[in-house]
């Protein structure tokens, strides 16, 4: 999560936020320093020294880290120390605490001290680094693999695997907090591919990038990445992949990558995963005769699967335009045209002929196919219809077409409101929207509220909003109305506002929540409810005497 800095002590829990206090009030911050404009860095002694750093930008931390073990929660009571520290003089905290450092970026000295070695102590340096840390030879010698023939896919993985394993706990398990220093570890090594990527190193760029794939789909399986790290790098590799499959490589890099594609896919290393297919589109990308697109089409006929099969049609009908004849295109288009992506590829290229008819009837055709289980599939076909109309300039059609689409209207991809105004004549438009509230509230639920309140607004029938709105008169339903009732409905905004605030305090107990009620204590102030607002705070205080942070909550009003 982002942490405001001005809201801090709002968004962190109570309890770590106490300790941090007292971690700041002991002086455990014991170095703070600017690294860079909106990057700090901070050592706060607890059990042990921990590094905390902070990323602010536009008055919020956007970024933070702590060395400590906490896994908890997002935040640990070091790095509410260390915004303490930070935010000091504004708080007016008058803690002994050491001053703050301001250093050079850190890229900066870097770069000093680099233009100031030897070359002969700089290869010393990096010889005798090699022996003692062998985390740092492999980094080196993965990154300078391309002037190193030796070097492998094997090499790659053997780093990556011990990357992982450092991450990995004594139950063979990467947790969620384990998982910031798995990523760490991975970054120089995505760095790597991407440099040799940018330079033309392919080889070397793609035997580290299938080494990512396969040892981060292995540890995938053993991880909590429900922050996305794992599945963001892999999805990142196939990414890479792709884009070094379309350029113009050389046939032995072209071949053995062509080769590792189908192998990969034969030995089903990414089974189960959506990169299980997406392994033989990049082989499609780098096939380059029919022999090669055959043994592609081979293994597609392999797949099972209702969303992968259809992935795979679409895969082999590329395949299929690219190296065989129209003939055989064509019946494959027939025999699979109930594959939605097929007949939306089909009806599209139709449109852009101008083979309305044939456009159409595919459209129709898919429509009753669909109609019985796949109502969104339904709709993607009426949306068709709805464009063809347009093209042709068939105002019955557009009406009959969108006037279905604004009542089923999930996901719209069109103001199917505005079209069916502007092709109504204004005379019957009345009439014709009455129908359509018959209509949509005869249905009820979620629909009918959300669907007729967009007509009454469209239409300014602020009386008809005001009795909807008093159907469900929620506090977020009053606040999303406001606006347009507030000028001939204050008073009535007011007492429900009064009635649902009483109800909303006497159900929580939390600080968010009584921070949550005052706000809307204040958006009946707005409305001129000051009065009624003062007899409100009179109530709560005598109510709920006990409520410290209610009480402190109340006062801000």
């Amino acid at each position: 999560m982002d942490i405001p800095l001005n809201e801090f002590e709002q968004v962190i829990n109570e309890t770590i936020l106490k300790r941090g206090v007292s971690y700041f009030n002991k002086g455990c911050v014991t170095d703070f320093a600017e690294l860079a404009t909106g990057e700090y860095e901070a050592i706060v002694t607890g059990t042990m020294e921990y590094v905390v750093n902070l990323h602010i930008k536009n008055n919020m931390v956007v970024a933070y880290y702590c060395s400590c073990p906490y896994d908890r929660g997002p935040v640990c009571k070091h790095i509410v120390a260390a915004i303490l520290f930070l935010k000091q003089d504004e708080l007016d905290l008058n803690q002994h605490q050491p001053k703050r450092k301001k250093r050079k970026p850190v890229a900066q000295q870097l770069q000093e001290v680099i233009q100031k070695i030897a070359p002969e102590e700089l290869q010393e340096f990096v010889k005798q680094q090699a022996k003692v840390d062998k985390q740092f030879k492999n980094l080196f010698l993965a990154y300078f693999a391309h002037l190193h023939e030796s070097q492998s896919k094997e090499f790659y993985q053997d780093q990556i695997r011990s990357i992982v394993n450092s991450a990995t706990d004594n139950y063979g398990f990467i947790g969620w907090h384990e998982m910031a220093y798995l990523e760490q570890g991975i970054a120089p090594i995505i760095s790597m591919a991407e440099n040799h990527f940018e330079n033309g190193n392919y080889q070397s760029a793609v035997s580290i990038l299938t080494a990512l794939l396969e040892e981060i789909n292995k540890a995938i399986e053993f991880s909590d990445d429900s922050n996305g790290v794992l599945g963001g790098i892999i999805e990142n590799a196939y990414e890479m992949l792709h884009a070094i499959a379309r350029k113009d490589l050389p046939d032995t890099v072209r071949v053995a990558y062509f080769n590792y594609c189908i192998s990969s896919f034969a030995q089903r290393l990414f089974d189960g995963w959506d990169w299980h297919l997406d392994i033989l589109s990049i082989a499609s990308e780098l096939a380059n005769n029919e022999s090669e697109g055959d043994i592609i089409i081979k293994h597609l006929d392999t797949i099972n699967g209702d969303y992968e099969r259809k992935r795979a049609e679409m895969l082999k009908l590329s395949l299929l335009t690219k190296y065989k004849p129209k003939k055989d295109v064509q019946e494959f288009i027939e025999k699979h045209i109930a594959n939605s992506l097929i007949r939306n590829k089909e009806i599209a290229r139709a449109v852009e002929s101008k083979e309305f008819a044939r456009a159409i009837k595919l459209c129709q055709d898919g429509i009753a196919y669909d109609a019985r289980d796949k109502p969104g599939l339904v709709k993607d076909w009426y949306n068709w219809l709805l464009e063809i109309a347009q093209i042709q300039n068939d105002k019955v059609k557009i009406i009959e077409y969108a006037r279905f689409l604004f009542i089923d209207n999930f996901m719209p991809k069109q103001d199917y409101y505005a079209i069916l105004k502007q092709n109504v004549e204004p005379a019957e438009w009345q009439d014709f929207l009455e129908q359509i509230i018959k209509e949509i509230s005869a249905r009820g639920g979620w629909l009918y509220e959300g669907l007729v309140r967009r007509i009454y607004i469209e239409e300014k029938w602020w009386d008809r909003l005001f009795m909807l709105l008093k159907e469900d008169a929620s506090l977020s339903n009053i606040e999303n109305n406001e606006k347009y009732l507030a000028k001939d409905y204050a008073g009535e905004l007011i007492q429900l506002y009064r009635d649902r605030i009483i109800e909303y305090l006497a159900g929580v107990k939390a600080r968010k929540h009584y921070q949550e009620a005052c706000r809307y204590l204040r958006r009946m102030k707005k409305l001129g409810g000051t009065k009624e607002v003062n007899k409100l705070l009179a109530y709560f205080r005598e109510a709920y005497p006990k409520r410290k942070a209610l009480l402190e909550e109340l006062n801000k009003v």
